[in-house]
């Protein structure tokens, strides 16, 4: 008796087991098909954002080289207005300076 019990207990538990994987192996499936989903959805949106992210930094570039070529100009203009100064407060300082030297 106690073999029979033993064995049916053995039985019911290798029935249990087999019983659990089975439905651990459908969830893994669900699981994995719900996960594949998902990602699918995940990409697409990544992939969208992506090209809009590129979209929005190709209109960046654009307007930082215009904002660039805006600054040179400035610059280039900046620097001539300082040399004309330079030159217009140095000039009659070296006046000055020939006059003193020449003068008997």
């Amino acid at each position: 008796m106690a073999q029979s019990f033993a064995y049916a207990a053995r039985r019911a538990y290798v029935e249990l087991v087999n019983c659990l994987n089975s439905i651990e192996a459908s969830y893994r499936a669900e699981l994995r098909d719900l996960f594949d989903a998902h990602f699918g959805r995940f990409e697409e949106k990544l992939e969208r954002r992506l090209l809009d992210t590129k979209a929005e930094l190709g209109i960046t570039k654009a307007e930082l080289g215009i904002k660039i070529e805006q600054l040179r100009v400035e610059l280039h203009s900046t620097k001539a207005d300082v040399l004309k100064w330079s030159l217009a407060l140095w000039v009659p300082v070296a006046l000055a300076v020939i006059g003193l030297y020449f003068k008997p």
